[in-house]
């Protein structure tokens, strides 16, 4: 499938053994990182992220083209580096192995063992290590030490028609309150300050445990955990979402006014190919409430663009919704063909350049309304935490920011010294589409 002939060879060194793991892809792969090394740190592992060692993993992304190509060519740049005997074992995990093993066994074969995304356990006893159930939630984070993901459910049991997560996810599995409260406070005596909570769909979590959908409940319980100063939200879908959700962020200060509500598109004949089981008219509805009810809560959205279908009409209907809405952050994909979901049976029928054409004009159009929306910002205080030091800025974000997708805040490090970690309030001076300067007060 994947059309790779591979040499072998074999050498073995003598060195003692240092686990180097590689993450691919998103937040949730972050996460599963972490607990990886957490498992190997307890079993007296020398275990290291994306740094030199002798054995390595690789917890892949089979999400779309652009991450399979990725996680493909990182195998075989470590398998090459098998082959010269600058490393001695390579492992591969996550979720293009779940879902693509059998091509990836016959086609990558120098690999020496791939894994599925629920075989931890097998995983751990490859690396010569046991699975501990003791080490209830507690992981070696990889992030800066001031912000944390928390993984809530795992899977997902939406149809959506041009996703392939339920293949390499599976069903979806909600984590209860009393283990992820735990989870945080260990997080918490640790140094972090932010939680993100992530979720194949956050919309969804508790149906399975609780029998209702429970993330308002969840959020009250994560709110009392000491130390945790921010609690925000990726991920949730927009049928069914639970509004008392929008009550539990509007009373409780800790809870930032942002939500990560991947749409996806909005002509109501792409939404009901795409089976979203939401409608335009709907989704408008929903986000109406939700700016109604937390005034000045930032939404965060993603849409595909050229969906198999997609008229020059549709894509007009979503141009100029991105434009009334006027979100506050907002990125934009190509649609990826992608085997055994739904709408791989359609014709992939909007032709490449036309693809790019529409992505980079909403992307074109959500610059304007960035720049717009932060020109608004000079003058204002915000509450912002500094998340690193980079060249001639201290760089932070305010609640409306998440790490590595959004609006960033830069403090001149000439001028001003600032403790990475710690809440500050910074007074905007100036502001471009994507970043916001500033100054203490």
């Amino acid at each position: 499938m994947f059309g790779i002939k591979i040499k072998s060879m074999r050498t073995k060194s003598l060195k003692k053994n240092k686990i180097n793991v590689i993450t691919l892809g998103c937040s949730k792969n972050t996460y599963d990182s972490e607990v990886l090394m957490g498992q190997l740190k307890a079993n007296g592992k020398d275990v290291a992220h994306e740094e030199k060692g002798n054995i390595v993993v690789i917890n892949t992304c089979g999400f779309i083209d652009n991450a399979k190509e990725e996680s493909v060519n990182t195998i075989l740049e470590y398998v090459d580096k098998k082959d010269q005997g600058l490393v001695d074992k390579v492992f591969v995990t996550g979720c293009l192995s779940e879902r693509y093993r059998p091509d990836l066994e016959k086609e990558i074969p120098d690999v020496d063992q791939y894994f599925g995304t629920t075989e931890l356990p097998l995983l751990l006893k490859a690396l010569g290590a046991d699975y501990k159930h003791e080490l209830l939630g507690e992981r070696l984070t990889t992030t800066p030490k001031n912000y944390a993901y928390l993984k809530i459910a795992e899977g997902c049991d939406r149809p959506c028609s041009f996703c392939a997560i339920p293949l390499m996810r599976g069903k979806h599995v909600s984590q209860p309150i009393e283990k992820l409260v735990k989870e945080a406070e260990g997080l918490a005596k640790k140094g972090v300050k932010e939680l993100i909570l992530i979720a194949q769909d956050l919309t969804y979590y508790g149906l399975d445990l609780y029998k209702k959908r429970n993330l308002a409940e969840l959020l009250e319980n994560l709110v009392k955990v000491e130390g945790i100063e921010w609690i925000r939200l990726h991920y949730a879908f927009p049928s069914g979402f639970p509004m008392d959700v929008l009550d539990v962020m509007k009373r409780e200060p800790k809870i930032c006014n942002y939500i990560d509500i991947p749409l996806q598109h909005i002509s109501d004949a792409i939404l009901k190919s795409m089976k979203r089981g939401t409608t335009k008219e709907k989704t408008t509805k929903l986000l109406q409430e939700f700016r109604e009810r937390v005034p000045g809560m930032a939404i965060r959205t993603t849409l595909i663009v050229g969906y198999p279908g997609e008229t020059q009409e549709d894509f007009e209907i979503l141009r100029d919704w991105v434009q009334e809405m006027k979100f506050e952050r907002l990125g934009c994909f190509t649609y990826s063909h992608e085997e055994n979901t739904g709408a791989f049976a359609l014709e992939d029928d909007v032709p490449h350049e036309v693809k790019q054409a529409r992505a980079a004009e909403i992307m074109d159009l959500q610059s304007q309304i960035s720049w717009d929306l932060n020109q608004e910002k000079i003058g204002q205080t915000f509450k912002c935490v500094i998340d690193r030091k980079e060249g001639q800025y201290f760089i932070g974000r305010t609640e409306f920011d998440s790490p590595d997708v959004d609006n960033e805040v830069l403090v001149d490090a000439s001028k001003y010294y600032l403790k990475t970690g710690d809440f500050v309030n910074l007074k905007v001076t100036d502001a471009t589409e994507f970043d916001l300067y500033a100054e203490p007060i």
